[in-house]
């Protein structure tokens, strides 16, 4: 019980933190999980049930903001949740260890990718290209480039299904870096596809009977809270200058992992 508690502690915590800059929060939920001593696929999957939760709250309050850009979310969203299915129901073909060292290396690519300066840009609006598509956000106009951003998000999708993370840390500089869109509608909008993401990984995870609603239930109700609080605070705080912090505690969570998947693994 006590151990429930702790863990549901540091939940809500990462819940907060992680919905303010649209990272979902996915790869701690399961570092905390782990360490814990959960079973990885099972964390895995508890992770994706949580990350679902909380998205969902934090999308409620964005879009109430009108934060939110349904149309790329569709989009690109579509693509990254039939590519976590599949990452969800192959990650059997790896052992606990792999997904273990997979994770950290996701975990030390996302935090370089949150080191990235950006900056806002409203694209010109003279010609249309292909494959590009044009979003509004308040009475500005921006474009995103789909060629560039639906194979990064199948890719995306696919190694967060497998691991059990949201894919937030890749798909907000994406949109932001690559697209041009204002932070506040790729932190929004993010929270949609982590939605979509975590869903379809939670699906391909639980197909293979590694759901335990004892642990998973009593989370996602505090994750879903911490969803609502970081989501408010999100629209009120400039998010930049928690991006280095982010970087390093993914870089340190990253540590950790590597360290637990030793351990067990010479265990």
């Amino acid at each position: 019980m006590t151990n429930l508690i702790f863990t549901s502690f540091l939940i809500f915590i990462v819940a907060v933190a992680m919905t303010m800059v649209g990272k979902g929060g996915g790869n701690f939920y399961v570092v905390i999980l782990a360490i814990t001593g959960v079973p990885m696929h099972e964390a895995a999957t508890t992770g994706q049930f949580m990350l679902f939760s909380a998205s969902v709250a934090a999308m409620i309050v964005f879009q109430k903001n009108k934060s939110v850009s349904w149309l790329l979310a569709v989009l690109v969203g579509s693509f990254t949740a039939l590519s976590a299915l599949g990452g969800g129901y192959f990650s059997h073909l790896f052992s606990g260890f792999s997904l273990k060292l997979i994770f950290a290396v996701m975990l030390l690519i996302a935090g370089i990718v949150m080191l990235i300066p950006v900056s806002n840009r409203q694209t010109s609006t003279e010609h249309k290209h292909f494959g590009v598509i044009r979003i509004r956000s308040g009475s500005e106009i921006y474009g995103v480039n789909l060629c560039i951003a639906l194979p990064v998000t199948i890719l995306t999708g696919f190694g967060s299904g497998m691991v059990g993370v949201s894919g937030g840390s890749f798909l907000v500089p994406l949109m932001v870096l690559a697209c041009g869109v204002p932070m506040h509608t790729a932190v929004g909008t993010a929270s949609t596809l982590i939605a979509a993401t975590a869903s379809m990984g939670f699906a391909g995870h639980a197909v293979q009977g590694d759901f335990n609603p004892s642990w998973a239930i009593p989370l996602a109700i505090i994750t879903i809270v911490g969803g609502i609080l970081g989501g408010k605070l999100a629209l009120s705080t400039k998010p930049k200058h928690l991006k280095k912090l982010f970087a390093y505690t993914n870089w340190l969570a990253a540590l950790f992992m590597i360290i637990n998947a030793l351990h067990t693994s010479g265990g």
